[in-house]
């Protein structure tokens, strides 16, 4: 029986089908529910500001010559996209495990690269977005324009790329709402709060400056900045270094993860 030819470019079309229709279930998971998922957290990061220049404003400077809610803002947009960027993976699969619909995602031909990179893309498109737009409210404000807009871009997509992530590793080893937050709980909002959002880490004691080092948030928060005033606590190509790591060590074991099917078929 003679099987029927197949054009190259039908073939080419074919190809990655799985993963695209999963990015856009991801995707429109959130845009449906935009209020919920930009508009709210945009509006937690402009009451911050609110706050801070009502509070600190002209009261002190940062590095010297920056007015502190100057420095303040890009340390919020980056802690805004990190933590949508988490969320976006980890609620989407614990919903998707404790409605029993978890097998859909299971049960087409994806592979566990096709399956990571639809969620990952889907936390960056949503953390960059809620960055844009809480930039834009900022301006209002005060006006920042990054210097350095490379670095800024290259901060954004592997802090992004890292917390979803780790939003996918707490997904997939989550089997309830309580785990889920323990994780994030216990783990990310300490090491965001603790990055340097609110301060630079020179103004902390010796002790809590050596421990900052060890937080790979804190890189991700002073390179971020690094592109914002082309000033930071360390030099831009270390923080790119232990980001990078970082995103390299939590990629591989999530790509573990999901080739063994823990927690998943078992």
């Amino acid at each position: 029986m003679n099987t029927p030819k197949t054009h190259p470019l039908q073939m080419n079309l074919r190809f990655g089908s799985g993963f695209l229709t999963l990015l856009r279930k991801e995707f429109m998971r959130f845009y449906k529910v935009s209020l919920q998922t930009i508009g709210a957290p945009v509006l937690t990061s402009v009451m911050y500001l609110v706050v801070f220049a009502q509070v600190l404003e002209g009261r002190m400077q940062v590095y010297g010559q920056l007015s502190y809610l100057s420095f303040l803002i890009p340390g919020l947009i980056m802690m805004s996209m990190m933590q949508n960027a988490f969320a976006n993976a980890s609620s989407s699969l614990i919903q998707s495990r404790l409605t029993g619909n978890l097998v859909f995602i299971l049960l087409p031909p994806l592979t566990p690269k096709e399956i990571f990179a639809a969620f990952v893309t889907a936390c960056l498109i949503r953390g960059l977005v809620v960055g844009v737009v809480l930039w834009l409210v900022s301006l209002l404000f005060v006006v920042v324009i990054p210097t350095h807009f490379i670095w800024m871009l290259v901060f954004a997509l592997l802090s992004c790329a890292i917390m979803g992530t780790l939003g996918l590793m707490a997904g997939l080893l989550s089997e309830k709402y309580d785990q889920l937050v323990a994780f994030q709980s216990f783990l990310i909002i300490p090491m965001t709060f603790l990055s340097g959002v609110f301060y630079s880490i020179h103004s902390l004691p010796s002790l809590w400056q050596k421990l900052s080092y060890f937080n790979p948030v804190f890189y991700m928060i002073d390179g971020f900045r690094y592109g914002f005033f082309g000033i930071s606590d360390v030099s831009p190509w270390q923080s790119f270094f232990v980001v990078f790591l970082t995103f390299i060590i939590v990629s591989a074991l999530v790509l573990r993860i999901l080739e063994s099917g823990y927690k998943l078929r078992n």
